[in-house]
């Protein structure tokens, strides 16, 4: 299975190494390529993250890797054979509220 990217997992990329790089630019590099490779193994095993619980409805492809503090939210699209990371947000962040939810704007 491939891993593709959204165009809004890649602004919150930049707004997390933006954020980062305020007090150390070398760590905020390392620490995104390690966000990054932690989702490597979803090419092999792509449910190992839990459902989103926020995802109620969709929660059978919606599902989440826990890396640090912060929740990166993809989709399992099987029939097209690929993983689709759709957001990566900070896990005090509440999305339960929030509308539309993450997974339907793309």
């Amino acid at each position: 299975m491939r891993i593709e990217w959204s165009e809004i997992a890649f602004e919150d990329l930049e707004g997390i190494r933006d954020y980062i790089a305020k007090d150390t630019p070398f760590y905020a590099d390392q620490f995104i390529d390690k966000l990054m490779s932690a989702t490597d193994k979803l090419a092999d095993f792509p449910e190992i993250g839990r459902r989103v619980p926020e995802a109620e409805d969709d929660a059978e492809n919606i599902r989440e890797l826990i890396f640090h503090a912060y929740r990166i939210m993809y989709q399992v699209n099987q029939p097209e054979d690929f993983v689709l990371i759709v957001t990566v947000v900070h896990g005090s962040r509440n999305i339960a509220g929030q509308e539309p939810k993450p997974w339907e704007i793309i």
